[in-house]
């Protein structure tokens, strides 16, 4: 006898499908056409699904230019952990995040690296929420790797956690900075670099 369970999960599968093809459709339209020349219309259509299928899941077209901050962060969660115990605290949070950002080298952060003209200030302020809650869940990750009688552990923890997610930023605004320059891009090799500058500052 099939399971009463079978048709909810079978929904609930749908609407992960869904929602992930209006992510992928978003990311794929918005490097192709720009943020501005893509319509919610566009995006839904390549889901095959109404705008109004679209607004169930998304509240805006803004919306879908962060990732989601709940997949992301289970990937940071994972690849941390996945770090040896030894391993340096900023060695082990910047290499998680490199580790955790290739899922979405093709998501909708990929947009964040185009200059976004009149929606520059929503996204900022969208990006910079985004960041805040992502620092607090990030410095107890850290601090948990630390040594229990670490002086300051909670300080350090913050730190290495700021700090290594102001470089993420630094990199998305600089890229969108040298796009809106005409400057060529050089793909996702600016976040090792910049985790490297936070290396050599750390060590001088």
């Amino acid at each position: 006898m099939p399971s009463e369970s079978a048709p909810a999960g079978l929904r609930e599968r749908k609407k992960e499908e869904t929602r992930r093809l209006l992510l992928e459709g978003a990311a794929r339209l918005f490097e192709e056409r720009g943020f501005e020349s893509t319509t919610v219309a566009d995006i839904a259509a390549y889901a095959n699904v109404s705008a109004r299928t679209f607004f169930r899941y998304f509240e805006s077209k803004e919306a879908l230019l962060l990732p989601d901050g709940v997949e992301i962060f289970a990937y940071v969660e994972s690849a941390l952990a996945a770090r040896p115990a030894d391993e340096e605290p900023l060695d082990a949070v910047c290499n998680a995040l490199s580790q955790a950002a290739q899922p979405f080298a093709a998501s909708t952060l990929t947009a964040l690296g185009h200059p976004l003209d009149d929606i520059e200030n929503v996204v900022t302020a969208r990006l910079v929420q985004a960041f805040s809650d992502f620092e607090e869940r990030l410095t107890l990750l850290v601090r948990d790797r630390l040594d229990p009688d670490t002086p300051d552990a909670d300080l350090q923890a913050a730190v290495i956690a700021c700090a290594a997610l102001s470089a993420v930023r630094a990199v998305l605004r600089t890229r969108r900075a040298r796009r809106a320059s005409g400057l060529p891009d050089k793909g996702p090799a600016p976040l090792q670099r910049a985790f490297g500058f936070l290396r050599e500052i750390g060590s001088a």
